[in-house]
């Protein structure tokens, strides 16, 4: 009797770590799921040539055939244009500002800017979601000095921190996404503050993109005057990030100087 207790016990144990071990198993494919999606994608991107299409140039190339279909369906355009930018963000391709002029190429620069930061947004929360449940522990143990650089910022406000890096963008974006996701920043304060941050520089490359459709379509004056604007209005954008910088290390040196607060 002793030794049918003794087995029945120990086939419980071995039933229960068995389940134990399938919960795990369960568990870590769920965790890294997402990860494997993203990277299977970027490989299939690449392996399919799809980065060849996010240029210039192929804007130049197919402007009828892109033209033609935004006319004749644009619901639909408007649709797959959303689903090519938020997947081009998840997977954290290169291609981001190239798709934001297609979409003031094809839709004007005011419904283009809008496309373009509905997807961006969605794409970057993808991207924050992803490495909030997949990558946190194993990212924060591995973090570099520019991660590590932006953890105090978060740390003492979010939100503005956030709105901060959108509008100037001294740090690439998916860092960003990755840095607010590592360092514990809430959902909700992300999202609104990744949309309203980006809104300036989403409008500059869109209304880039209509500049550049209309000289495509047109040599006159007023498109080339609109096109240079937009040239004016992306140089601005490009000097932000130096300008912030050299402001610092201004304000740096003047608090670190004989007689300053904090000398």
């Amino acid at each position: 009797m002793q030794s049918t207790r003794n087995a029945g016990a120990h086939e419980d144990a071995e039933t229960a770590a068995g389940a134990e071990r399938r919960s795990t198993r369960r568990r870590i494919l769920l965790r890294w799921a997402p990860v494997a999606a993203v990277a299977l994608a970027l490989a299939l991107f690449y392996a399919f040539g799809l980065h060849d299409y996010l240029s210039l140039e192929a804007l130049r190339r197919y402007q009828g055939d892109l033209g033609d279909f935004v006319g004749e369906h644009p619901v639909l355009a408007a649709a797959g244009y959303l689903l090519i930018y938020v997947a081009a963000v998840a997977v954290s391709f290169p291609g981001a500002s190239i798709l934001t002029i297609a979409g003031g190429f094809l839709f004007g620069a005011v419904p283009g800017t809008v496309l373009a930061a509905i997807a961006a947004t969605t794409g970057a929360t993808l991207v924050f979601l992803i490495a909030r449940t997949s990558l946190g522990d194993f990212l924060s143990r591995r973090a570099g000095p520019r991660v590590q650089r932006l953890r105090h910022g978060f740390q003492e406000e979010g939100f503005s921190y956030i709105l901060f890096l959108r509008l100037v963008p001294l740090f690439p974006f998916w860092l960003v996404n990755l840095a607010a996701a590592l360092f514990g920043m809430r959902l909700l304060p992300y999202v609104i503050a990744t949309a309203i941050g980006i809104l300036p520089a989403t409008f500059v490359f869109a209304y880039f993109g209509r500049g550049l459709g209309a000289v495509l379509e047109s040599e006159s004056g007023p498109a080339s005057a609109e096109l240079f604007v937009a040239l004016v209005l992306l140089g601005l954008l490009a000097l932000a990030p130096a300008a912030v910088r050299r402001f610092r290390r201004g304000r740096d040196k003047d608090e670190g100087a004989p007689g300053q607060p904090g000398a």
